[in-house]
């Protein structure tokens, strides 16, 4: 379950990116950055699961707890 809700996210970030890379927008990075966020987040929790005390776990946690603190800074600075 956490594979395949780990390749649409990829997916959605990879469109969404390409997207306001061609048009220049850079209004949807806050959101980007979020879902980047949300699968680093199920990255880590998946290695948790496999590795009972997996460094790139905690790693991938704090990661997206960063991306996630970004991003809101995001939303409330545009």
């Amino acid at each position: 379950m956490l594979t395949i809700s780990r390749l649409v996210l990829s997916i959605i970030v990879v469109i969404m990116a390409a997207y306001g890379l061609i048009t220049d927008n850079l209004e949807s990075s806050p959101i980007i950055m979020a879902l980047l966020g949300i699968q680093l987040g199920l990255t880590g929790f998946e290695l948790l699961q496999k590795n009972k005390k997996s460094f790139l776990g905690y790693a991938d946690i704090i990661i997206a707890l960063f991306l996630f603190f970004v991003a809101i800074q995001g939303v409330m600075y545009s």
